[in-house]
């Protein structure tokens, strides 16, 4: 009886024993192992910086000679999602602040993936996509005519987007983890217009009698949360030009789309996010409601002071400017950010979609001697067409303008992912393909509803191009809808290469001023060979197109691939499938719009390189990626894009030395602040440093500005470079002067510290001979009360 108690007391101990082992152990694999997760999905974000030479080099997008780049309003980023099956495919989207994607850039950052990952990231599974900034460096592409205006190839330009696309993959990669997606949409009302309504007319009635306005103001959007972290990021696709800065502003900037991102990562920090859990209060967006605010990158380094004395005037007379000084390296000059860089952060992105003919200058055309509206076909005043702009809604401040357009973004992108609530669902899947526009077989229908074969063209631009448009006009006497040309601008496009009989009859009725696609020296002008690209991720679909698409041409793209993919799918895509237009991605080749809109030969028709056929080819070319996809079939590429990096020519001279005058060191202060200053809030400050070509260093990651709070005896950042109130401009004296000086201007946000700060500036100098050495220095200190 004792030996039978005994036993069973025994075997009911090690059962017990069993049962905590077990459960021990089931915890352990759901915190360790995505396969056990409730989450569909591993979700990973990343982002670096992108900021090309803040000196010498022509912007890209408005093609002005003399917009020439000169120090930095906000930093660049390339922006990186990755979303994978646990055991299954996966797809990375990544967003650019640059004018558009480029195709030697993608052909350079695929090799990188392939040599780090293998097959896991490939052309079929990897979008790279701009958000048509036209304040970024320019350079970086492979054809002759998109880097005509930055004498050639910039290969500063084009590295830094290489690496800091590879390392917010990287980064992306290395931060996936179980987690949820969600989609949402909603209208935006005033953040574009249409920049050719006369042309968006010719399309028929029937068609714009479907749609309440004459752009598309839906924005899309998708949140992404982390099982563990919560909200991670989000990104959405939404169409308006980045033109807010216009064609005179030279410093670098991501425009209004920038802005916005800038302005939600710098929301989500405030919110605490990424966090374990809870969901993002939008309570604190009073102060981006108000047009006089300024947003900024908020510090959470320093406490607030305690209340201010008329000791704060007394406390700041004691320090004076540091004096320029050597450093051993570019350590100092790191973010703000990058100082917390092991910690999780939220990325937001802003897309951009079918922006062809939108513009951010919501408030009309006018001219600039009489400020009357501009001639609604042409796009003239009294006959000229470089005095026809249009005007943002900070007019005439662009900055503004920029604010309140990217604003406007952001709070329409906060109300969608704070009221986000359809989760993504579905598989992930991916088709890509390369095609030969210049020659490309199109099944279209006639006027009497037959089927008739025609051909796209090798690439050319008409004469209505070099008018330019109201967001950057062109000069001498062109003007936009034009279809016939000129006799004298004929004779200078024959010095360069007169097109032949089939290609003027295939461009018809485009008048051919440059007649890219067949002008081949020193090496291919323009693309021929192109990307397109579906990547699906559940129900969200997204069309990677390489150019920028008017507003019905987009609507028709995503209409008939919506209807492939429903028609064809047997209830693998159902009615809420949501199809967005990812417009600039993996390669550029201008603009694509509607057969009839092209009839008119407005700026975005004459820059329809491929001829009047070119939508109806990437339709039926569509179609066909749509169907493959519904059929789970692949789809052979028999064809490749060219790599040209080793024929690029470059003339952009290089820094030759820096200098400064006689007992003056690189960081000492030209102008300082005024003795025993105060500043209000809302008020601007500034200090000018000798300093030296930013060429020399990008300080990638780094800054060229800093504003720093003194806090007891130690300084600390508050601000930098990469924050809207915080501007680096850069100058010389002449142009070839060796000599240079750098202007730091703080415009003091509202909602800054009361207390003593100072202005910083770090660089780096090259000597005749020797090695480039870094330097800082800073301002007198001055009191914010």
């Amino acid at each position: 009886m004792e030996a039978s108690s005994c036993l069973l007391y025994q075997v009911r101990g090690f059962g017990s024993f069993r049962i905590w082992l077990c459960l021990l152990l089931l915890l352990v694999l759901q915190n360790c192992s995505p396969v056990l997760s409730d989450s569909p999905y591993l979700v990973g974000m990343g982002s670096y910086d992108i900021t090309g030479p803040a000196a010498d080099v022509n912007m890209m997008g408005y093609a002005n000679t003399e917009q020439i780049a000169s120090g930095i309003h906000f930093r660049l980023k390339s922006r990186a999602f990755i979303v994978a099956e646990p055991n299954g495919k996966r797809v990375v989207f990544v967003n650019l602040d640059a004018c558009m994607a480029s195709q030697l850039v993608n052909i350079k950052v695929l090799e990188r993936l392939k040599a780090r990952y293998g097959d896991l990231y490939n052309e079929n599974n990897v979008a790279i996509s701009g958000i048509h900034t036209h304040a970024g460096p320019g350079g970086y592409l492979q054809y002759v005519v998109y880097i005509v205006t930055s004498l050639g190839f910039v290969r500063q330009s084009f590295d830094v987007i290489v690496d800091g696309i590879e390392k917010s993959i990287v980064e992306a990669h290395n931060n996936l983890h179980p987690g949820k997606i969600y989609v949402n949409k909603g209208d935006l009302l005033d953040a574009g217009v249409n920049r050719s309504p006369s042309a968006y007319l010719n399309n028929p009635a029937e068609e714009r009698s479907k749609y309440k306005y004459n752009v598309d103001k839906e924005m899309t959007l998708v949140k992404f949360v982390d099982d563990e972290s919560g909200p991670v990021g989000s990104f959405n696709w939404f169409a308006t030009h980045g033109t807010s800065m216009s064609r005179t502003n030279s410093l670098i900037s991501g425009d209004n789309k920038g802005a916005a991102a800038r302005f939600m990562e710098d929301w989500a920090e405030k919110n605490g996010l990424p966090k374990q859990t809870g969901v993002a209060s939008s309570d604190d967006l009073g102060f981006l409601h108000m047009t006089s605010v300024l947003p900024r990158r908020v510090s959470t380094i320093i406490p607030e002071p305690d209340e201010i004395t008329d000791d704060l005037m007394q406390l700041a007379s004691s320090y004076e400017a540091s004096g320029g000084r050597r450093l051993a390296g570019s350590n100092i000059t790191r973010r703000i950010r990058s100082s917390q860089e092991n910690n999780a952060k939220f990325v937001s992105a802003f897309c951009q979609s079918n922006c062809g003919d939108v513009s951010p200058n919501v408030l009309g055309t006018f001219c600039i001697d009489t400020h009357l509206p501009c001639d609604f076909n042409h796009s003239t005043c009294n006959g000229k067409n470089e005095l026809c702009y249009g005007r943002g809604p900070g007019y005439p401040d662009g900055f503004e303008s920029t604010r309140i357009i990217g604003n406007r973004q952001f709070l329409k992108a906060v109300d969608l992912f704070n009221s986000a609530s359809e989760e993504i669902q579905g598989k992930i899947d991916y088709r890509h393909t390369y095609l030969d526009f210049s020659q490309l077989k199109v099944s279209v229908s006639t006027s009497t509803g037959g089927p008739q074969v025609v051909k796209t063209c090798p690439a050319a631009m008409g004469f209505a191009f070099a008018a330019g448009t109201t967001d950057g006009p062109g000069a001498f006497d062109f003007k936009q809808g034009d279809d016939k040309g000129n006799p004298f601008w004929r004779l200078v496009r024959n010095l360069l290469k007169t097109p032949g009989k089939e290609q003027v009859e295939c461009q018809a009725p485009k008048p051919i001023l440059l007649d890219t696609g067949e002008m081949k020296e020193p090496y291919d002008w323009a693309p021929a060979i192109l990307p397109i690209q579906i990547i699906r991720i559940g129900q969200l679909v997204i069309l990677c197109v390489p150019g920028e698409f008017t507003t019905m041409a987009g609507r028709r793209l995503r209409d008939a691939v919506k209807n492939v993919l429903i028609s064809g799918s047997n209830g693998d895509f159902g009615t809420n499938i949501h199809v967005v237009l990812a417009g600039l991605t993996n390669t550029y080749s201008q603009y694509v719009t509607t057969f009839e809109e092209y009839q008119i030969q407005r700026y975005e028709g004459a820059s329809t390189l491929y001829g009047p056929h070119t939508l109806s080819a990437y339709i039926q070319e569509f179609q066909k990626l749509a169907t493959a996809m519904v059929e789970n079939k692949e789809v052979p590429t028999n064809i490749q894009p060219p790599d040209m990096l080793e024929k690029q020519i470059g003339l952009l001279p290089g820094v030759m030395y820096d200098s400064t005058p006689p007992g003056v060191h690189f960081g000492d202060v030209s102008s300082d602040v005024a003795a025993n200053s105060n500043f209000r809030k809302g008020t601007t400050v500034n200090a000018t440093f000798y300093s030296a070509c930013p060429r020399n260093d990008l300080l990638t990651e780094g800054t060229f500005a800093l504003v720093e709070k003194l806090n007891g005896n130690d300084w600390i950042p508050i601000y930098d470079d990469d924050d809207w109130s915080l501007q680096f401009k850069w100058s010389r004296p002449s142009k070839f002067s060796p000599r240079s000086f750098a202007t730091l201007e703080w415009t003091i946000p509202e909602d800054a510290a009361s207390g003593v700060y100072r202005l910083r500036h770090s660089g780096a100098s090259k000597p005749l001979i020797g090695s480039i050495k870094h330097f800082t220095g800073t301002s007198r200190a001055f009191a914010v009360r």
